[in-house]
């Protein structure tokens, strides 16, 4: 007898619909499984007969069982076909009633007592079920908090192959679970994150960041050793928008993914902060391997990629970050897949002035020579500098005079003057795409929003031929410039809030002006 059931394929961050097809007939009990299965999937043949047999089934006579995973051109990975490929064989020998399998989906891997036990990825697999129109699907009980959040399909979750099967079979009822994203969503707080407060002496970079935070800017800081530059990254959390339901679904999926979810938490509410070690290899920053999978630079989509020690990384792993830094979006090719990540983040990086870390730094003496501070410098290459929009001296603080230094702003306070910031931009950009702000905005809308006159703009052009700054800072110093503007409740851009962006390319001027001179 011929059953059939869906369950899907991870594509990247999606998923594909495959159908399962299982045969049995009354012959010598072999197993076979076809549909270009990989090694994790041909062993379900030694799990599910043994798996069926510990859950209570009597299998009193010999099956020929043949399983296709369609279509078959495309590679099954994993071992998530077990309960999907076990309902449909009990299906085919009359353990179920057919019907029960119509319109419905599973996923699952089976453990040897009949255990079913989660898988990664259920969130695009869930997502993909319901646009393909399946009205429920039966996951993992250990999964079913993270697939609840889709909306617009029944989700169940089971402990057991004999439970999926009691409630396939309706001996068993099982309600559906399903979740408020809007309000896991509003269930956001900021209580856990570090405050603004609680940094002294270090306002105008406190100001670096706010701008960076309120137009979606990428920053570098450089200071030394102590001065507060991991201190500032790690609060930035405190400032960031809330996300919102399309944007929290997203980050989500990613981490689903890459097998990060958390079963306590069915929904990625706070925007990601990822701050990879500074031996991290490319791969490790891009997302691939044998089986491709999503890097640091998407595992921080829509949040925060914190490089510290940033001359330190490799320079082939800083170098791969040059594309997302453009396009948003990371493509991998590899001889088992091609797929593409999402990887809009904001970067903040953190690095010391020279190998000694004390260059210009009036409480201790540099050790370094010229010829060394250079070759420190020139391991992060000009065009990935020319990539960051705002780049600030974090100069360092006496340790002595630190008790009587007032606080910073609170983060809650700037928080309030970045989502006012964001509010503008999100009116001024509506319609162009979710989360749209003046760093990412198409070139083209740049005229409009930040209108300038003939004065202004000949003498932004003498400021960029007096720092010696690439073409690309002439639109960097523009898209900082209308950030500011927004930060003041400015709807026009003035040539001090040109100024003040120009200035934040202070890092990457070249010849006597330089910080590097």
């Amino acid at each position: 007898m011929l059953a059939r059931c869906y369950s899907g394929a991870l594509a990247g961050v999606d998923a594909r619909l495959v159908e399962i097809e299982v045969d049995s007939s009354l012959g010598t009990s072999s197993f076979a499984i076809v549909g270009l299965p990989d090694t994790a999937v041909k062993e379900a043949k030694d799990r599910i007969p043994t798996a069926i047999g510990n859950s209570g089934f009597s299998l009193k006579q010999e099956y020929d069982v043949t399983v296709n995973l369609a279509p078959a051109d495309v590679r099954k990975e994993g071992a998530i076909y077990d309960l999907p490929i076990a309902a449909a064989l009990l299906t085919s020998i009359g353990k179920i009633p057919a019907a029960s399998l119509e319109g419905r989906a599973l996923v699952g891997e089976l453990a040897l007592s009949g255990a079913v036990r989660p898988v990664r990825g259920i969130l695009p697999m869930v997502t993909e079920m319901r646009r393909i129109g399946c009205r429920s699907i039966v996951v993992p009980m250990g999964n079913v908090r993270e697939a609840s959040v889709v909306e617009g399909i029944d989700v169940v979750g089971v402990e057991t192959l004999r439970e999926a099967a009691e409630y396939l079979s309706g001996r068993l009822r099982i309600e559906p679970v399903r979740a408020d994203m809007a309000a896991l969503v509003r269930a956001a707080a900021y209580d856990s994150c570090d405050d603004f407060a609680d940094v002294k002496g270090q306002n105008s970079a406190i100001e670096a960041v706010t701008v960076a935070v309120a137009g979606g800017h990428n920053i570098l800081m450089i200071g030394s050793p102590g001065s507060g530059k991991t201190m500032l990254a790690r609060r930035i959390p405190g400032i960031l928008p809330p996300m919102s339901v399309e944007e929290a679904l997203e980050v989500s999926r990613i981490h689903s993914v890459a097998g990060f979810a958390k079963s306590t938490e069915p929904l990625m509410v706070r925007r990601p902060f990822r701050a990879p070690h500074h031996t991290v290899s490319s791969i490790g920053l891009l997302g691939g391997g044998t089986k491709p999978v999503p890097g640091e630079v998407s595992l921080a989509h829509r949040g925060v990629l914190f490089l510290d020690e940033f001359a330190e990384f490799p320079r082939q792993a800083l170098e791969v970050l040059r594309q997302p830094l453009e396009d948003g979006h990371v493509g991998v090719s590899r001889a088992a897949a091609a797929c593409d990540f999402p990887s809009r983040f904001l970067l903040v990086a953190a690095m010391n002035p020279c190998p000694c870390g004390y260059y210009n730094d009036p409480r201790h003496r540099c050790r370094c020579t010229m010829s060394q501070i250079l070759r420190y410098q020139s391991r992060v290459s000009g065009p990935l500098i020319d990539r960051i929009d705002i780049q600030v001296e974090v100069p360092a603080v006496d340790a002595g005079r630190l008790p009587m230094m007032p606080g910073g702003p609170t983060s809650a306070s700037l928080r309030e003057r970045v989502l006012a910031a964001r509010e503008r931009q999100r009116e001024r950009y509506r319609g162009l795409g979710v989360a749209v702000t003046n760093a990412v905005v198409k070139s083209r809308h740049l005229p409009d929003a930040c209108k300038l006159t003939v004065g202004m703009r000949v003498e932004l052009v003498r400021m960029i031929d007096k720092l010696n700054l690439s073409a690309r800072a002439y639109d960097k110093v523009l898209r900082v410039a209308r950030t500011i503007a927004d930060l003041a409740g400015s709807d026009a851009v003035t040539g001090e809030h040109l100024l003040s962006a120009a200035l934040y390319r202070r890092l990457d001027v070249r010849g006597e002006n330089s910080f590097w001179a």
